[in-house]
């Protein structure tokens, strides 16, 4: 039996770069997942038709998640046909750079929507469903920003250091539930968000997507008797501690 069999999980931003490689990574567990994203690429019926040939199911829901009806609505519609939501891996993001005296209020605002609110709103209806089964696991993908601080880089870090601040509240909430909540915390990861972010980093020692999806894997093997906090993953390059 695999690690996940007869688990049904939500990733959102499922759709391309780290969590597309999380997705990839829960059906060759055995999980049931479901895929939110705002919007999907041209390749993604590929993947979910190759993903599926194992006989796992892999639904996909376009929707904005900084939408709370909108974001109620798919979890609700993936506890119907699924069952139960079991994992929630809070993956999607969005990133807007730029000097904080020259940053668009709108952009920063939309940024805050997407990295905090729509976490939030996934937390909550995934809390609401996984309370009465007094079980279940919440996954936040945060950053190194989340507790680092680079150039122009004001709104993306801000709301990594809000996840964080709202998984440490969220995991004493959830304990006396039986739900564990854990933060992930890249270093620069090989996708399109950290090449515009980061263009002076050499793609050659960036992180991989799936360094990440491996590391949520991680999380999901422990025993009930253990739980993580968080995981901080640097590139082997960079500077320690």
């Amino acid at each position: 039996m695999s690690l996940l069999t007869g688990k049904n999980a939500i990733v959102t931003g499922g759709a391309r770069g780290i969590g597309r490689s999380i997705v990839r990574q829960f059906i060759a567990e055995g999980a049931n997942v479901a895929v939110f994203d705002v919007a999907f690429p041209d390749d993604f019926e590929a993947f979910a038709a190759e993903m599926r040939a194992g006989g796992q199911k892999l639904e996909a829901f376009a929707v904005d998640i900084t939408d709370s009806a909108a974001a109620d609505k798919a979890c609700e519609e993936v506890q119907t046909g699924f069952g139960s939501i079991d994992i929630l891996v809070n993956n999607a993001g969005i990133g807007l750079y730029g000097p904080v005296k020259d940053f668009a209020v709108a952009d920063f605002d939309r940024v805050v929507a997407v990295n905090l609110r729509g976490v939030f709103l996934c937390c909550q209806e995934a809390m609401r469903m996984m309370v009465p089964a007094r079980a279940g696991t919440i996954i936040n993908i945060s950053s190194v920003v989340g507790f680092k601080g680079y150039p122009n880089q004001a709104a993306y870090t801000a709301t990594k250091h809000a996840v964080m601040g709202l998984t440490k509240t969220l995991a004493v909430e959830a304990q006396e539930h039986g739900i564990r909540t854990s933060a992930i915390l890249p270093g620069g990861v090989d996708t399109a968000m950290v090449r515009e972010a980061r263009p002076d980093l050499d793609p050659s020692i960036l992180l991989q997507p799936e360094d990440v999806a491996q590391t949520v894997l991680f999380l999901l093997s422990l025993s009930d008797r253990a739980a993580i906090d968080e995981i901080y993953i640097r590139r082997r390059t960079s500077t320690p501690f």
